[in-house]
């Protein structure tokens, strides 16, 4: 269902905050009632390495995959973005998602939602369910061996985990890999570099 691109434009969407309307990973810490432990991971662990520890830990507490995807199913996510959503699609505009979430999480919400085939490109952080259900979720760059080389953005101001300056550059290109517009929706300020 992912458009042609025959308008010659990209939308951009960020997913926390645009695509729906909270944060994701404390959406789903909030409402598997670990919001207390996570704050306290969150005082030692960067971000990343928080979200991973809390799902290892509530999958100890015998929380399930089921119960973290039911979680993040009943995230808000407004009418008006779907029309959004829909509306740039059906006007030939390609639809990409770049975000600091993760993949499980947007997977799940997008599939619910009947969303999934709007997008032809979702750069995210990875997300896999291991061996014994244990969701895991990895950064999108590896930001602990060193800075910002690991994807090559050496300004002071740029996060370590995901530069969406970065990725928004490199989404200047269609499909076909013609040049093309790019519109972003979402995404705050102190998440790209400048």
């Amino acid at each position: 269902m992912a458009a042609s691109n025959d308008a010659g434009v990209v939308v951009v969407f960020d997913f926390d905050k645009t695509i729906i309307d909270c944060d994701s990973d404390n959406w789903v810490v909030d409402a598997l009632g670990a919001t207390q432990r996570f704050d306290e991971l969150l005082l030692h662990l960067p971000w990343n390495s928080a979200i991973d520890a809390m799902m290892g830990e509530l999958h100890s507490q015998g929380k399930t995959i089921d119960e973290i995807a039911g979680s993040i199913r009943t995230a808000p996510l407004s009418h008006h973005v779907v029309a959004a959503i829909k509306a740039a699609q059906a006007l030939g505009c390609e639809l990409r998602i770049l975000s600091d979430a993760n993949a499980f999480f947007i997977d799940t919400v997008l599939a619910h939602h009947g969303l999934a085939g709007y997008f032809s490109e979702i750069s995210t952080n990875p997300a896999s369910v291991d061996a014994g259900g244990r969701l895991r979720i990895t950064p999108h760059h590896d930001f602990r061996h060193g800075s910002c080389s690991s994807h090559g953005c050496a300004l002071a101001t740029c996060p370590p985990n995901m530069c969406k300056h970065f990725g928004v550059q490199n989404s200047g290109q269609g499909d076909g890999g013609d040049a093309a517009r790019t519109v972003r929706g979402g995404g705050g300020r102190d998440e790209e570099a400048e």
